[in-house]
């Protein structure tokens, strides 16, 4: 079992906390550090966020959100092992051709070490003022992904779609990893076909095996109607650090790696990472 961190990207008061944050748990052992994203945060909004019941998300608007791939970018440069993961980035709303670039320059930057961790979207008003439509923007996800994939096969780039018209380009460098990972992330919706179709790996917004485990069924069931191997999707959990003896279900189930909120580690989050590295990851 992996262990993650997130978010490594928001409240932070400066870049050196920030890296020196990530460079603290790789020395501990900790395989990856995650980021959230929003652009903004709206003072007000309708849109319902679908993981808690309050239907609000956790950060004021005031809540410092440095954009994820500026924070990795930083972090890439500090560091030699750790990973790098968004989770997630708000796919349908960007130019999926800067999109494409910023990953793989990332991935050439990082050594091969960053996993785009992507999502559809649900605050309708963050896609108002990024000026695109919050309407069909499963299926703009879905061709984005598609379309990206091309501009990281180093071919000549041919993709004309409701969303995107490219033809005859190419654009290097191309990610190092190869395939690419993907990990898509939510429960709702198409989530398990399009996991199936175009992903990688998941990211399940749960720390419950008990509510984990049909939806992996979910997910095979999806896999076996596209002729997928299940086998080759990396299942990414959040987990809410309460000892190691609590990873064994989700190991049962094929969990690959748990990600831990630095907000459950305690006031002083040095602490709590070396405490994690010793209580935890050293037991693994």
């Amino acid at each position: 079992m992996k262990i993650g961190l997130i978010p490594i990207n928001i409240g932070f008061q400066s870049v050196e906390q920030i890296v020196g944050t990530a460079q603290l748990a790789e020395s501990v052992g900790v395989e990856s550090v995650w980021t959230f994203e929003h652009v903004i945060v709206p003072e007000d909004y309708a849109s319902k966020y679908p993981y808690n019941e309050s239907g609000k998300m956790g950060a004021e608007p005031d809540t410092p959100f440095v954009d994820p791939l500026i924070a990795l970018s930083a972090i890439a440069t500090a560091t030699k092992t750790i990973r790098l993961g968004t989770g997630v980035n708000i796919v349908a709303q960007v130019n999926p051709l800067l999109l494409a670039k910023q990953v793989a320059s990332l991935d050439f930057v990082s050594g091969g070490r960053f996993m785009l961790g992507a999502g559809i979207g649900w605050l309708k008003e963050e896609f108002r003022a990024m000026g695109v439509p919050f309407e069909k923007r499963g299926a703009r996800f879905d061709d984005y992904i598609a379309a990206m994939r091309k501009v990281w096969s180093g071919t000549t780039v041919e993709h004309q779609s409701d969303f995107v018209d490219w033809t005859g380009f190419k654009s290097y460098p191309t990610p190092i990893q190869d395939p690419f990972p993907v990990i898509m992330g939510g429960n709702k919706g198409k989530i398990f076909e399009r996991i199936a179709t175009l992903g990688n790996g998941w990211y399940a917004p749960t720390s419950d095996a008990a509510e984990l485990a049909p939806q992996l069924d979910q997910l095979k069931a999806a896999c076996k109607k596209v002729d997928r191997n299940y086998d080759e999707l990396e299942i990414t959990v959040m987990w809410g650090g309460r000892g190691v003896e609590s990873l064994k279900p989700m190991q049962d189930l094929g969990v690959a790696r748990a990600v831990v909120p630095l907000m459950v580690l305690g006031a002083n989050p040095v602490d709590g990472i070396k405490k994690l590295g010793d209580e935890v990851i050293a037991k693994l």
